[in-house]
C-alpha cells in the first residue's frame, strides 16, 4: 500500500495523498457554498493526515487562495459580491494577518505551536455553532410568535439582530454600502476584518469561519452578500498569506497543488449550490459542519494526552473529517441538482 502515500518534499513526511484529493474536492465544494476558504476543515484536516501544524497551515492558506479566486468570480456573476466593502475590510486583513502569522511564528519557536493552535480552534469552533445554532432557536421563536399574530416574518430578519445596536456608532467616516444594504461606520468592518485576519494569520484560516457569521451578524449583511463578500476577502487575505508563509519556508507546493485541482472544480458546484439552498439553510449546514470538526479535534487532543487511545482517537479523527468533508459536499451537490431540476422544470412549464 505504499502507492498510497507520497513524500512531501519541504516537510519531510509521508502523506496520504487520496485524502488530499478528497479535502481538495470536498472543501472546493463546501468553500464555494459557505463562502469560505474551508481553511477551519483543511487546517486540522492536513495535520490530522501528518503535517506538522505550521506545514499545514501554510499549506491550506496557499491552497485556499487559488480556489477562492475561481469561487469569488463566480459569485460575482451572481451579484453576491459587495466589493466596496471588500476592498474597505482589505485594511485590517493585512494587518491582523501579519500579527497572526508573527504569533505563529513565535509559538514554533516555543515548542508550543501544536497545542496552542488545536485548543483555539476547538473553543472558536463551538462559539460559532452556539451562535449559528442560537440564532436559528430564536428566528423559529420569532415565525412561531408570528403565526400565532397572523402575521408574517421579513424574509431577510433574523434571529441574533447584534448589527442593530452596532449600527448606532456614529463615528465618522460614515459608509454607504449598496450591495449589502448597509449604512454604518466604516470603523466597524475594519475592526471586523482586523480580528479575522488574525484569526486568519495565527489559525491558518481564510478568516471565513468567523468573518462570514460576523458578516451577517455583527455588519447586517443578507445571508447571500456574505457569503460571496466574504470569499472575495478570503482570497485576498490568501493570496498575501501564500507569499508570507512561503517566504517563511512553510508552504507544502505539491499537496496545495493536488488539493487545489480537485478544488477548482468543486468551486463551481459550490457556487452554483448558494443560487438554491437561500438563507436559513446554508446557515444550519454551516453550524452542523462546524460542530463536526469541533469533535474531531477533540478526538486528536484525547489522543495526544492519553496514550491508550492514541491509535483510535487518530484513526477516528481522521474519518471524521474526511467523511465530514465528503458528506456534506454529496449533500450539496444534490440539493444543486434537484435545485436546478426544479427550475428547468418551472421554465419549460411557463
Amino acid at each position: 500500500m505504499d502507492w498510497l502515500y507520497i513524500l512531501m518534499p519541504i516537510a519531510g513526511v509521508k502523506i496520504f495523498w487520496p485524502g488530499l484529493v478528497i479535502l481538495g474536492v470536498g472543501v472546493g465544494i463546501i468553500g464555494g457554498f459557505f463562502g469560505m476558504g474551508g481553511a477551519w476543515m483543511v487546517t486540522p484536516g492536513l495535520n490530522i493526515l501528518g503535517f506538522p501544524m505550521a506545514f499545514a497551515i501554510g499549506t491550506d492558506i496557499a491552497h485556499m487562495a487559488g480556489k477562492s479566486l475561481i469561487s469569488t468570480l463566480r459569485h460575482g456573476k451572481f451579484g453576491n459580491v459587495d466589493y466596496k466593502l471588500g476592498v474597505i475590510m482589505i485594511v485590517g486583513t493585512v494587518g491582523g494577518f501579519e500579527v497572526g502569522a508573527q504569533m505563529v511564528m513565535w509559538l514554533e519557536r516555543m515548542g508550543s505551536v501544536e497545542a496552542v493552535v488545536r485548543y483555539i480552534y476547538l473553543a472558536l469552533l463551538f462559539l460559532i455553532a452556539w451562535m449559528v445554532f442560537h440564532d436559528v432557536n430564536k428566528r423559529r421563536q420569532k415565525e412561531k410568535a408570528a403565526r400565532a399574530a397572523g402575521k408574517e416574518v421579513d424574509a431577510l430578519a433574523t434571529g441574533i439582530e447584534w448589527h442593530k445596536t452596532l449600527h448606532k456608532i456614529k463615528i465618522p467616516p460614515m459608509v454607504n454600502l449598496e450591495v449589502a444594504g448597509i449604512y454604518c461606520s466604516a470603523w466597524l468592518p475594519i475592526g471586523v476584518s482586523f480580528f479575522t485576519g488574525w484569526l486568519a494569520g495565527i489559525l491558518g484560516i481564510g478568516g471565513g469561519l468567523i468573518r462570514m457569521p460576523a458578516l451577517i451578524y455583527l455588519l447586517g449583511c443578507p445571508t447571500h452578500v456574505a457569503v460571496g463578500t466574504d470569499l472575495f476577502e478570503v482570497m485576498i487575505s490568501g493570496l498575501y498569506g501564500a507569499a508570507s508563509y512561503t517566504y517563511k519556508g512553510r508552504t507544502e507546493l505539491v499537496a496545495a497543488i493536488i488539493m487545489l485541482c480537485g478544488a477548482s472544480l468543486g468551486a463551481q458546484v459550490g457556487c452554483v449550490a448558494t443560487k438554491y439552498i437561500k438563507g436559513y439553510g446554508i446557515r444550519i449546514a454551516f453550524g452542523l459542519a462546524v460542530v463536526g470538526c469541533a469533535v474531531s479535534i477533540a478526538m486528536k487532543l484525547l489522543g495526544a494526552n492519553v496514550k491508550e487511545l492514541r491509535v483510535a482517537m487518530d484513526v477516528g479523527s481522521t474519518w471524521l473529517v474526511l467523511g465530514l468533508v465528503s458528506g456534506l459536499s454529496l449533500y450539496i451537490f444534490i440539493k444543486m441538482v434537484q435545485g436546478a431540476k426544479a427550475e428547468l422544470a418551472a421554465k419549460k412549464t411557463a
